[in-house]
């Protein structure tokens, strides 16, 4: 029997495309692949107990778990130009000590936000259910992330776009790193690198078949939006660039860390080559 791993990623478009081709049988055979879906800041809290063998997570959560997770170099999701929304309502003024609602504590868009906007009042709520409590007026602002920023009520407009303030912060053309993929350290090396390659193939695969591949997750409802709004999504966020980092991609994860330890939110800076998986490991095994 193969030996079983514990997958978890949220229940939004890019990830199930870039895990589907696993569920589906388009990749190996090595383990038993066991996924959950959740939504990311239950992820973040679930990767802080140490509960999944690999899991979906916000890149501005690693530097808290880096001590029992690897950061994977695949399935990544960044912004390019792009990213979360603050919304309000079109006839709102935001006052300094504004209330606004975010998709959780450890996400990449709350780092940003609270760096940007010291004074705000913050509640904490799925990401599905932050367009409806500034409509309701529960808050006075809301930060939209995954599906939700290709189209919301026309009764609210962007007050920010949070790829602005992170191209202020960074000070350098660099993409937004949202959400990142973590293996934990307990599994043996061996087992950690056959199962980031399974990861990498699989986004790979997805990539290549794009179209037949979101054709099967919209036959099967597993997703939450139209045809057209899954392709332009994907576009954005599983794209070639979610395959394997590149040296850009690591600069931004690293500045990324940086203005979270000059911020007070860690309590030492770390570089995110330093916490991959050595697969050099088995090339020199091999060797």
């Amino acid at each position: 029997m193969n030996k079983k791993i514990s997958v978890a990623h949220s229940p939004d478009a890019d990830d199930i495309f870039m895990y589907m081709a696993i569920k589906f049988g388009w990749v190996g055979n090595t383990y038993e692949y066991e996924n959950t879906a959740l939504d990311i800041q239950t992820l973040n809290e679930l990767a802080l107990q140490n509960i999944y063998d690999v899991s979906a997570i916000s890149f501005a959560l690693y530097p808290l778990i880096a001590s029992e997770y690897a950061l994977l170099k695949t399935a990544v999701s960044f912004g390019e130009g792009y990213g979360p929304k603050l919304i309000k309502k079109k006839d709102k003024k935001l006052k300094p000590n504004f209330k606004v609602a975010l998709s959780g504590a450890h996400t990449t868009n709350a780092l940003i936000f609270r760096i940007k906007y010291p004074q705000a009042r913050i509640i904490y709520k799925n990401f599905l259910e932050i367009e409806k409590a500034v409509l309701e007026d529960e808050v006075d602002a809301g930060v939209l992330i995954h599906e939700s920023i290709l189209e919301f009520d026309p009764s609210l407009c962007v007050e920010t776009e949070l790829w602005d303030i992170w191209q202020e912060l960074a000070k350098d053309d660099l993409p937004l790193p949202l959400g990142g993929m973590a293996l934990r350290r307990s599994l043996p090396l061996n087992d950690a690198i056959a199962v980031e390659k399974d990861l990498i193939k699989a986004v790979e695969v997805a990539d290549h078949n794009r179209k037949i591949l979101a054709s099967m997750l919209l036959e099967r409802d597993l997703i939450r939006v139209d045809a057209q709004k899954l392709d332009v999504y994907l576009n954005l966020y599983a794209n070639k660039n979610s395959i394997n980092m590149n040296d850009k991609q690591y600069n931004a994860v690293d500045k990324l860390f940086e203005l979270g330890f000059n911020y007070g939110f860690y309590d030492k800076l770390i570089k995110s080559k330093d916490y991959l998986i050595p697969s050099e490991y088995e090339e020199f095994r091999n060797s």
